[in-house]
């Protein structure tokens, strides 16, 4: 696990170390990348093999270099993202470390809620994570090297700073940009031992898990949470419900197709008091983040590994496809709104293109780039997930692999209402006359062929406050979670008894299909909220084959 490793590292910084998802300090090669800014710099020099953010960007890892090239030409721009981490990465012409920086510049700074104070939270760990999502660098180009980010530390590295502080410095991010901002990295979380509830557990009660839920909703943004758990980690917020949490992956021959073993992801190895309460799992995603080549505050390169370092590839993936949804609008593209920008629409174009199998070239596998394979060599189609329809996600996995490619490829495919819909698309939907929605493929569907679908919603969560801000010392109170059910069923069938494949989880707040057409025909995809009263909100995405 390299736990000791960790430690070590973070000691000599001076931060609390079990506040970050540091997995792994000590590299492949036995050296500590890091600790010491000049130990990048002397890898490279001496001509050994490139790490990794170039390959965790390009097609070896989640396919962003190239959207970045003719003819998409998406690099973030003018899209806000933020981050919140116990310190924060460097601005040039503030803090002094920064100022031989010229690859990552971060458009604004912050201690809490207030200005950052010069020279004072600056942290590499930070200042990495920045790095993955916004650097310049030619050849360790970020996944969003144009994108706005706004960074708030949330305390000095030597005083005490809980649940409250964290929530004030991510409504604070959240605002920025004339409360414009389109998703924020949480690469550090908090330990079940600090949290103030008595016998606290992974319930989705933390004032700080709830205040994400809240947040997402209250502020339009997804939060991105590194999907640290389990075995004295770190789990506030990953019991969240609204957000992406992810695991990280390493290579194997070049190329990012296997969870890493040091992640503290997988529930039957959890200690009970740190597992979710329930049947929900934790993991939706999983992305690159092993050896990683990331920058410090000073511009000086490093390694690490870790699911700090997976998560700011999934926040700033989200930033190329607001490039490209914006764009669409202005454009008047058509089957086109603003809805591109809701939260719930990001998270299930980005689950729903997750790579699961590596697809033969004839499409069957809706282009997917990569057989992704858990801590024992096993792949998604091994796991209940595939065989169980009241589990959505794989233990581990969750949905497959991040692919940035394919991400843009499904939200390329328009906004649809319930009716008759294409291959590939998505749908939001906030209000219907009926507790049941239908989505009818248009085009005859071809056996053997794979169909994926994802089902996500929110849960409601209220601050407890005169006003619409939070304030230290204020509460929230989460409601009951709605229930929503999708179903694959023939296109002429009435009965979900009828249908070819379900997701009825009775605890997740998103559904998942992932299942082969048993023969040419005729499909539609079924909503049902299970749940009376109002329409609950919600997004759909979708991927099937046609028969050619």
């Amino acid at each position: 696990m390299g736990n000791s490793s960790e430690r070590n590292n973070l000691e000599h910084q001076h931060q609390p170390s079990w506040r970050y998802f540091l997995h792994g300090m000590v590299s492949r090669l036995g050296l500590r990348l890091g600790t010491h800014m000049g130990i990048g710099v002397g890898i490279v020099a001496l001509g050994m093999p490139v790490l990794a953010l170039s390959t965790s960007v390009g097609m070896e890892g989640i396919d962003a270099r190239r959207l970045h090239e003719a003819p998409f030409n998406l690099t973030g721009k003018k899209i806000a993202i933020g981050q919140v981490e116990i310190g924060r990465p460097g601005q040039f012409g503030i803090d002094k470390i920064a100022n031989e920086n010229r690859v990552v510049r971060v458009w604004r700074i912050f201690e809490l809620d207030g200005p950052a104070i010069a020279d004072t939270s600056v942290d590499g760990h930070a200042a990495n994570v920045a790095s993955v999502m916004i650097s310049h660098d030619k050849m360790f180009r970020g996944v969003a090297p144009d994108a706005v980010l706004y960074s708030a530390a949330v305390g000095s590295f030597d005083e005490f700073t809980g649940q409250p502080e964290e929530c004030l410095a991510a409504q604070h991010v959240a605002l920025q940009n004339s409360g414009d901002v389109r998703a924020t990295n949480f690469s550090f979380g908090e330990p079940l031992s600090r949290d103030e509830r008595p016998n606290a557990r992974l319930d989705g009660d933390a004032l700080l898990t709830l205040c994400i839920d809240w947040s997402s909703r209250a502020h339009k943004l997804l939060y991105v949470i590194a999907g640290n758990q389990g075995r004295g980690g770190i789990p506030i917020p990953t019991d969240n419900f609204n957000g992406i949490n992810v695991a990280y992956s390493t290579r194997v021959d070049g190329k990012f197709v296997r969870l890493d073993p040091a992640n503290l992801t997988s529930e039957p190895r959890r200690p009970v008091e740190e597992s979710n309460v329930g049947a929900r799992r934790s993991i939706n995603l999983v992305a690159p983040g092993s050896d990683i080549e990331m920058f410090e505050a000073s511009g000086a390169p490093t390694v690490s590994s870790g699911t700090s370092f997976a998560a700011p590839h999934v926040v700033a993936t989200v930033a190329l496809l607001q490039e490209f949804g914006d764009r669409q609008f202005r454009v008047g593209a058509s089957n086109w709104s603003l809805d591109s920008r809701e939260p719930l629409v990001m998270k299930s174009v980005i689950l729903n293109s997750a790579d699961k199998l590596q697809d033969p070239g004839d499409g069957s596998l809706l282009g997917m780039s990569r057989t992704l394979l858990d801590e024992s060599g096993k792949d998604w189609t091994q796991s209940d997930a595939y065989s169980d329809p009241k589990i959505p996600l794989h233990v581990e996995l969750g949905t497959g692999h991040l692919n940035a490619f394919r991400a843009y490829e499904q939200l390329a495919g328009g906004q649809w209402a319930p009716g008759m819909i294409p291959t590939i698309g998505w749908s939001y939907v906030t209000s219907a006359e009926s507790n049941i929605q239908d989505y009818v493929f248009e085009q005859t569907l071809e056996g053997g062929s794979y169909v994926n679908a994802t089902l996500s919603w929110e849960r409601m969560v209220e601050l407890n406050s005169a006003d619409e801000y939070y304030d230290l010392g204020e509460r929230f109170t989460g409601q009951p979670l709605g229930n929503l059910d999708l179903y694959l069923m023939p296109a002429d069938a009435d009965d979900v008894r009828q249908s070819v494949w379900s997701s009825i989880s009775e605890e997740d707040s998103l559904e998942h299909i992932f299942i082969p057409i048993p023969a040419d025909g005729q499909y539609k995809l079924r909503v049902v909220q299970q749940s009376s009263g109002e329409t609950i909100p919600y997004s759909l995405a979708w991927w099937a084959k046609g028969v050619q």
